[in-house]
């Protein structure tokens, strides 16, 4: 699968309204025939499942990046941030991290508020939580030197282009 950039129409998407419309289709009778689920459900399995869709959508964030995390960590991590019951587990910064970042901030309930500066860079602190290998974390970056594209994982990073940045651009 190509990355965004790497496609031909890049940055000229279309797409088919057709298609769209089926997804969106299909995204609503099973998001009505989970709400009908969840209501016949005790609070320990709404916990759990609450708790599995947040573990879940962590991951593959996480995954997108190409970092990838323990479920368990995860999932024990979120259950210490909500103030659930945890079990003795030691989970690493990264999944400490994401778990902060997907309780404390409240995606859930903030995704449709405007994306501040402030905002990215607390998601960026709590991502990048305990990195020591990184200088600028939780802000703009201060080297002058180029940007680059990097993924992969920190013992095998894969550059994708060098680049100076934009002229004009702030980022101190």
């Amino acid at each position: 699968m190509a990355w965004n950039w790497q496609r031909s129409d890049w940055p000229n998407f279309t797409w088919d309204k057709h298609r769209f419309e089926k997804a969106e289709e299909q995204f609503l009778v099973g998001k009505g025939v989970y709400a009908g689920i969840v209501r016949h459900l005790g609070l320990p399995e709404r916990e759990q499942l609450t708790i599995e869709a947040m573990t879940t959508e962590a991951l593959t964030t996480s995954e997108i990046e190409g970092e990838i995390l323990d479920r368990e960590s995860v999932q024990s991590s979120i259950r210490k941030q909500l103030g659930l019951a945890v079990d003795n587990r030691r989970s690493g910064r990264a999944e400490q991290g994401v778990a902060a970042m997907m309780v404390v901030v409240d995606l859930y309930r903030t995704f449709a508020k405007p994306l501040s500066g402030s905002t990215m860079f607390a998601w960026h602190g709590m991502l990048l939580k305990g990195r020591g290998d990184l200088k600028d974390i939780g802000r703009y970056r201060t080297d002058a030197e180029a940007m680059q594209v990097v993924f992969g994982a920190l013992y095998y990073p894969k550059y994708i282009s060098r680049r100076r940045p934009p002229r004009g651009f702030r980022g101190r």
